[in-house]
């Protein structure tokens, strides 16, 4: 770990000195952890082409998915040292970093559907929450929504009971494992480029992921059955090293950032198609069988899984949590 610490360092003052310049250009590392084909890898590619066109060739954007250059919890680290510039990580990949806040993205239910989720990421609530993560060196451009995570498994889930005792995948936050307990599972951290062969080899037993990412992993080919319980949001914040960005020359920075709002608009409105399509694509497959309850059974769901929210209210903070509710109509009564 000494010598990754090292290397990411010295990484890091190579790219920081001259705006990570290569023969005058201005290099952008945008580094994720997914397929070039899901919502995230097509609006990185789109970023990519808007602003290399937008500078005049100024900005060169290298995009590396699929874990290429670094995993889930080595990225941040990563863009914190200047290793890479550009990344867009879930949104749960903050509460480890010390911004528990927004960790309340994680909790289940709380968005009923995409409506909810941007009024609350695109308002004032989700500039604030971004603010919070420049003391750590960290500058928040935007957001990008993903999708609707739901269990999936080798045997069918039909009730919350069904996933007791099963090992199953999260990433690395504190709601998501409340989540998982509550539910009588066990919950296990792991990298999403591990989870195919986890899955593969039985390490564990099943998964929350949103279609897109279950499909182009491949991961629904070693998963019998995935019903769609749509019991939280994933989004990812496009996020940049805030050196770096604070340093780039004034028109270049309102280029990039035009070019941020552009790919924005784009990733958010492809997110939701990209899902379905692969929910209709994992169907079509006949590896596995796809599931959705009906109104009672997520009504079962959304009760069982109710208690996380009253449990985490501190760690996220009650009167987010409210101004939350607010927002969305949720009734953490009901």
């Amino acid at each position: 770990m000494k010598l990754k610490h090292a290397a990411l360092a010295v990484c890091a003052s190579l790219t920081l000195s001259g705006f990570a310049q290569a023969a005058g250009e201005i290099v952008i590392k945008f580094s994720h952890v997914v397929a070039p084909e899901t919502p995230k890898g097509k609006a990185a590619e789109y970023f990519k082409k808007l602003a290399e066109q937008r500078t005049h060739g100024k900005v060169k954007v290298q995009v590396y998915p699929n874990s290429q250059l670094y995993k889930d919890k080595e990225e941040l680290e990563a863009l914190q040292l200047g290793a890479v510039q550009m990344l867009a990580p879930s949104l749960a990949k903050f509460g480890p970093l010390g911004v528990k806040e927004f960790e309340v993205f994680d909790l289940p239910y709380v968005f009923d559907n995409y409506d909810e989720v941007n009024k609350v990421m695109h308002g004032p609530l989700g500039k604030q929450l971004l603010g919070k993560l420049e003391t750590k060196g960290i500058k928040g451009l935007a957001y990008w929504d993903n999708g609707f995570k739901n269990f999936s498994a080798n045997k069918p889930i039909k009730s919350p009971t069904d996933l007791k005792g099963m090992k199953i995948r999260i990433q690395s936050s504190k709601v998501l494992e409340e989540e998982m307990r509550t539910l009588g599972a066990l919950p296990q951290v792991m990298a999403f480029s591990e989870v195919y062969q986890a899955l593969q080899t039985g390490v564990v037993d099943g998964t929350e992921l949103e279609a897109s990412n279950l499909y182009t992993s491949k991961a629904y080919e070693v998963q019998k059955n995935l019903t769609l319980t749509q019991h939280g949001f994933l989004g990812y914040a496009l996020i940049v090293n805030k050196k770096f960005w604070d340093g780039l020359p004034a028109d270049v920075r309102a280029q990039l950032d035009s070019a941020v709002q552009d790919a924005s608009v784009y990733a958010n409105k492809i997110a939701k198609e990209e899902n379905d399509k692969a929910v209709a694509a994992i169907k079509a497959s006949g590896k596995t069988k796809v599931y959705v309850p009906t109104p009672q059974e997520r009504e079962a769901f959304k009760k069982a899984l109710l208690p996380v929210h009253q449990k985490m209210a501190s760690r996220i903070g009650p009167d987010l949590l409210k101004q939350i509710y607010k927002e969305t109509g949720f009734n953490p009564g009901k």
